[in-house]
């Protein structure tokens, strides 16, 4: 606790030698240094914070002694936010004054994700299945852009099977640091604007093959959902307290056909913002829960007025709600995801009740420092576009396998499912190998 208090302390004085500018010319840092260390004063902040509210709120006791330093330690958090503020506007003025160029490439980060499949099977085929770059960039201290350009099937064009997608192009502005947009201790508010992926289920998110088991996301989150899904528009997310999480956007919506094999499925009704029409949008909000390490809980709306834009008026509802928890190696995902399509079109199909669910138990464990990670997992997901029906119509896959991880952002995958398609016919049973990387 003590280090804790001086550290911050030590903080606080640099930012009041940075504000006055009480120092030789010869004796003022970088502008490089400058910057890392205001980035290094707001992580140190958040630090701070996480600990007093740990150490004061989740029935930890503690000493008188104790109580008083985390109340001194409460007081220089505060005042190193304020030393952090003032000390801000002085870094950016400096830096943005000469060195432009580095200044630019020291904002701006790239990254990616890769996917090579093998379906065995009837498909039997191999597929370098996504390629995407991330390209970021830091405007200033609270507002930042993020983009994601995915290409698809290895090859697009000369008759081969391929796509080039925008998935993400959006900016956040934190209004809470920016603007002091502020209503208790514990809350925070972002701004975003653009395109972005919907914050629904467990993969659309965070779907990078790193980081989840099996070589084929899951068929609830693929038809249902439908991941990988993003939408335009604009919205809030931020924290509500201690481990509550919230996002609120309203967006452009879907547009599924009514005529054909897949008139009303909802995967079917994704734009993905390409010309997309804007008669009709979307509302979608979410809570997330994790207050407990290791535990997410959530649930996610969306209603839209009509699916169809214009064609029939067909209002839809989606619902989703899910646990994710990996605690001492054991893992446990459980998904459920209904729409409900209020169309005479769509009730004649069946299609006016679209739902799956499915769950994912696993364990991961390390082998030695040098050789990785194991893991080994079983899911089972049923899932059924016709619904309405009341008929035999459910979908159901078994999947079991391993994932090795010789590294945290390469993963080798393998797994066998077992399919059985509407009316219980046979479906694809296959092994499926994987290559996956993130960075």
């Amino acid at each position: 606790m003590k280090r804790l208090i001086s550290n911050s302390v030590s903080v606080i004085a640099v930012s009041a030698v940075l504000a006055t500018g009480a120092v030789a010319q010869d004796e003022m840092p970088s502008k490089e240094q400058m910057w890392k260390m205001l980035l290094a004063q707001q992580e140190q902040i958040k630090s701070l914070q996480n600990q007093v509210e740990r150490l004061s709120m989740e029935g930890v006791e503690v000493s008188k002694a104790d109580r008083e330093q985390i109340a001194a330690l409460s007081e220089q958090v505060a005042t190193n936010t304020a030393a952090v503020e003032a000390t801000s506007g002085m870094v950016e003025t400096a830096l943005a004054e000469n060195d432009g160029g580095a200044l630019w490439a020291s904002r701006t980060s790239v990254g990616g994700y890769g996917e090579l499949h093998y379906n065995g099977g009837d498909a039997d085929q191999i597929d370098f299945h996504r390629f995407v770059l991330f390209a970021n960039h830091r405007f200033n201290n609270w507002i930042n852009f993020a983009s994601e350009l995915e290409l698809e099937h290895s090859l697009a064009g000369d008759g081969k099977p391929g796509e080039v997608e925008l998935e993400q192009a959006f900016v956040d502005m934190d209004l809470t640091t920016g603007l002091g947009l502020k209503f208790g201790d514990n809350d925070r508010h972002t701004l975003r604007a653009g395109l972005f992926l919907m914050p629904v289920g467990i993969l659309n998110e965070t779907h990078e093959p790193n980081t989840f088991y099996g070589v084929e996301r899951n068929n609830v989150e693929k038809d249902i959902i439908p991941t990988t899904w993003w939408e335009a528009g604009a919205g809030f997310h931020g924290q509500l307290t201690t481990g509550l999480s919230y996002d609120i956007y309203y967006t452009s919506g879907l547009e599924v056909p009514t005529t054909g094999g897949s008139a009303y499925k909802i995967r079917s009704g994704r734009k993905k913002v390409a010309e997309a029409p804007a008669e009709k949008g979307a509302f979608t909000a979410r809570l997330k829960w994790t207050a407990v390490p290791g535990v997410e809980v959530a649930a996610a709306y969306q209603r839209q007025g009509d699916v169809t834009q214009g064609v029939e008026g067909a209002d839809a509802t989606l619902f989703e709600a899910h646990a994710n928890i990996l605690k001492n190696g054991f893992g446990l995902r459980a998904l459920y995801a209904r729409w409900d399509i209020d169309s005479a079109g769509a009730e004649a199909l069946g299609r006016d009740e679209q739902l799956g669910w499915y769950v994912e138990p696993s364990y991961r464990f390390s082998l030695t420092p040098t050789l990785g990670e194991l893991g080994f997992f079983a899911r089972h997901e049923e899932w059924d576009n016709e619904a309405g029906l009341n008929a035999d119509t459910n979908k159901k896959t078994t999947t079991f396998g391993l994932n090795y991880w010789p590294h945290e952002s390469v993963v080798f995958k393998f797994d066998y499912q077992s399919q059985k398609l509407s009316f219980g016919a046979d479906g694809d049973d296959r092994i499926n190998l994987g290559l996956g990387y993130q960075f």
